[in-house]
Order: C-alpha cells, then structure tokens, then sequence
C-alpha cells in the first residue's frame, strides 16, 4: 500500500512538474517556430529579389551590347563626316581666295575705269556723287510736294465746304443799310465873299479858328473850298461843323468863332456818349464801363480806308456773335469782343503803340475779362491767341474788312501795293514776268519753262503766297497764279 502511494505520489510529482515545464516548452517551441518563419520569409524575400534583379539584368545586358554597337558605328559615321567636312572646308577656303583675288583685280579695274570716265567726263568721282545726291534730293522734294499737295487739297476741301457753310450762313444773316460812311474834311463855300469873313482881318479869324479847333485850315487850293486837316478824328469834326455854322450864320468874329466851337464840342461829346450807349443796349452790354463807352462813341468820327470804325466795329460784333453760334460757342462773350476790338483807334493818335495794343490796355485798364483783353491783342496776330475769340474776331474783322465797297484806299497807296506784289514775284528765280489783276486780289506769275518744271512751279506758287504774307498787310486773300507755258511758231512760206 506504501508502495502504491509512494508510486502515486511520484507519479502526482512527475505531473506536476511535468505540468509546469510543458508551458515553458511550449512557449520556447512556439517563439523557435515564429523565428524560423519569420528567418524563412526573410529569407524567401531576398531569393525573389535577387531573382527579380537577376531576371532584369539579363535583357539589360543585351540591350547595353546593342547600344554600344550603335555609339561604334555612330563613331565610325562621325569620323567620316569629320572627314568630309575637312575636305569640304580646305575646298572653301581655297575658293574664298580665288574671290580675293578676283576681288582684287575687280577693283583695281573698277579703278581704272572710274578713273577713265573721269578723263572723259571731265568731273571727279565725289562731284559726280554730290550730283546724284542733288538729283536724288530733289526727286524726293518733289514726290514728297505732290504728297503734301495731296493731302493739302484734301483737308482744304473738307475744311473749305464746312467754313463756306458758316460764313454764308452768318454773312446772309446780316443786313446793313450802306457799305461805309465817308467823313469829309472838306467844307464847300458858297462865295469868294464867305472867304475873305473866314480869313478875317489880318488873318485873325482863321488863326482864332485854329487855335479854338487845333486843326489847320487851307484855303486857295482848291476853288471855293476849305481843307480842314489834323490826326484827331473827333477835333476834326467839331472843326467842321462849328465853319458850316459860321458859314450858316455869316457873323464870323473870334467871339462868336469860341462860341461856336464850344457849342459844337459840347454837342459832339453828347453825341459820342449816345453812339456808345446805343451801341452797348443794341448788343446788351449794359455794364461796360463809361470811359468805354465814351471810346467806342468816338469811333463814329474814325475812319479806316473809309470805312466808317464804329459801324466796323458794330459789323465785327454781329459777325463774331453768329460765328460763335454757329460753332457752339458763347456768343456774348465774342460780340463783346468784337464790338471793342478797335477801342484802340481812338486814341491810338495820341499815344505811341498800334491800336491792338493800346485797345487791349484799355480794356484791361477797365476791368474788361481776360479773353476780351486778349482777343483785342490778338485780333491781328500782334500777340499770340489763348483762346478761340481771338480767331473769332480776326474772322469777323476780315469778313467786314474785305467785302465789296467796305474800304477804299488812296491811288497812290493803290499803286505801291500792286508795285510791290509784282516785285515780290520778280524776285524769285525763274520768274520772267509778273502782272497784278483785281485790284491786287490775284497776281499773275509767268515763269521760264526751261528753267523751271511743272512740280517746281507748284513750290515756286507756295513760296511766293509765303512771302506776300510776311511781306504785305492786306485784307482778304491775294491768288497766286504760276503760269508755266511752251510755245513753238513756225511759219509756212
């Protein structure tokens, strides 16, 4: 029975143990297998990748000995196209010397055949150049004068229907009664017997009346007439009508000669006063200043190539009014100017200056607006325009200046300003003969064919306009006709 339990107990032991060593067995059998899979994959990766590299490197390597077969023969094409080149390189370089040395004997030919023409032509190689350069500048001012003359006519056609447009639209629009009024300082008389009262006794009643008046009186040259004379407008017609009163009365005395022309004086500054006054109502310019006024109504006694200033003036301010309307403009602003842009001619007697100058210091002098100031400087190109009412009014000068009948001029004037047009003409080379027509509106030039050609004479035509336009003041527009005519006569016998 000891025995049995002896044995059991052993047994029970060996269990136990047996129990308790199985699991550290079976861990570190279990952790040896997970390390021998694992060593295997590991192991089997590293097969398939050197097999993957191994099965690459096998068509690679065919792939690497047909490239270096290629780059042989690509070697072997190089050599022989370096080869070629070499030849072809020694083959131009021994042309391109055959060239300078047919270049060489080309020159020195090309020397002695320019030296050879020289001989024959008598002319050297550099005047013959400057020649064809003259020749060749000149084609080119002529191409380039029809171009200009082109496109000249074009804007001119353009520019002359729209201006035609205007100006008869604004010309039709106005009406005036009679073209000027003619001041005389002639006064007629009616008898020898009227004569001697005017010289009175010793001469004492013609010096009393020169010096009451300020003009100078002449008598005996012309047949029952007096000549009054002086550069004041307004004088000079107080002069007048106090002899006219004289003459009328018959009392002719130094009393009654201080009388009378105090009485006229008065009577023609109220007149003065009126004429500006009806003037600024007529055209709406209530505020001007009173001194203007007083300008402006002396105007009436003024005349410029006998045409009457105040009613010139009046004429430039209709004119410049209906421009300005016609272009958009203000109309208020460009009668005004117009109605003082000769202010200056009564006074421009007395004081040193043109009659644009003065008037613009007059009107600034006045508190007259900048652009009326200017427009009155610029209304003859005397100072330069910043604004369009200066154009305005130069075109309504002109308009007013140059139509029919407006301005008459004295014979001899007359005379030298169609003396002067022609010798301006004749003074261009090439000209034979030069005639003015219309009063001195047209000048008609005669130029020699051989000398001059048909595009030079539409140059020769401008040149001559520029210098009648530095040269002469004139209203209008003078036409230059350039006549270039070939005449052949034979006769049959």
């Amino acid at each position: 029975m000891m025995w049995d339990l002896f044995v059991l107990l052993g047994i029970f032991c060996v269990g136990c143990f047996l129990g308790i060593l199985f699991p550290i067995m079976w861990k570190k059998f279990k952790n040896a297998v997970v390390s021998s899979n694992q060593s295997g994959e590991k192991t089997l990766d590293e097969a398939k990748k050197k097999w993957f590299f191994a099965s690459k490197e096998i068509p690679r390597a065919g792939f690497y000995d047909s490239k270096q077969e290629f780059l042989v023969q690509a070697e072997k094409l190089i050599d022989k196209l370096r080869n070629e080149l070499q030849q072809k390189d020694i083959e131009l370089t021994s042309r391109l010397e055959n060239a300078k040395l047919k270049e060489i004997k080309l020159q020195k030919l090309e020397n002695r055949l320019v030296s050879h023409l020289e001989k024959i032509g008598d002319i050297t190689r550099k005047d013959a150049k400057k020649i064809l350069l003259e020749i060749l500048e000149d084609d080119c001012k002529i191409k380039n004068q029809k171009y200009i003359q082109k496109m000249e006519e074009e804007v001119r056609q353009i520019s002359k229907q729209k201006s035609i447009d205007i100006l008869a639209t604004v010309m039709q629009r106005y009406l005036v009664e009679q073209v000027s009024i003619y001041s005389s300082s002639v006064v007629h008389l009616p008898n020898e017997e009227v004569k001697g009262k005017i010289i009175g006794k010793e001469g004492r009643n013609i010096r009393t009346l020169g010096m009451a008046t300020g003009m100078e009186f002449v008598i005996g040259e012309i047949p029952d007439t007096v000549i009054i004379s002086g550069f004041n407008p307004v004088r000079r017609e107080i002069a007048k009508r106090a002899l006219n009163l004289l003459i009328q009365d018959g009392r002719i005395n130094p009393t009654r000669i201080e009388e009378t022309v105090l009485e006229c004086e008065k009577n023609i500054n109220e007149e003065i006063e009126e004429f500006g006054r009806q003037a600024a109502l007529e055209f709406g310019f209530p505020d001007l200043h009173p001194e203007i006024i007083k300008l402006l109504g002396k105007l009436y006694f003024r005349t410029s190539f006998t045409q009457n200033v105040f009613q010139h003036s009046c004429e430039v301010a209709s004119f410049a009014k209906m421009l300005a309307n016609e272009l958009g403009l203000d109309a208020r602003i460009a009668s005004r100017c117009g109605l003082l842009h000769d202010i200056g001619k009564a006074i421009s007697s007395e004081v040193e200056g043109s009659h644009a100058s003065v008037g613009a210091t007059l009107a600034r002098q006045y508190g007259e607006d900048p652009v009326v100031v200017n427009a009155i400087a610029s209304h003859h190109e005397e100072a330069p325009s910043n604004n369009v009412y200066g154009i305005i009014v130069l075109i309504a000068d002109a308009i007013s200046a140059s139509r029919p009948g407006a301005r008459r001029e004295s014979l001899a004037a007359y005379i030298q300003r169609l003396d002067q047009l022609e010798k301006i003409a004749l003074n261009f080379e090439g000209v034979k003969k030069s005639f003015a027509f219309q009063a001195g509106r047209e000048i008609r030039v005669i130029v020699d064919e051989t000398c001059v050609s048909d595009e030079e004479s539409i140059i020769l035509a401008r040149d001559i306009a520029r210098k009648i336009e530095e040269t002469i003041n004139f209203p209008g527009q003078i036409k230059v006709n350039v006549i270039r005519e070939s005449r052949v006569i034979e006769y049959a016998r």
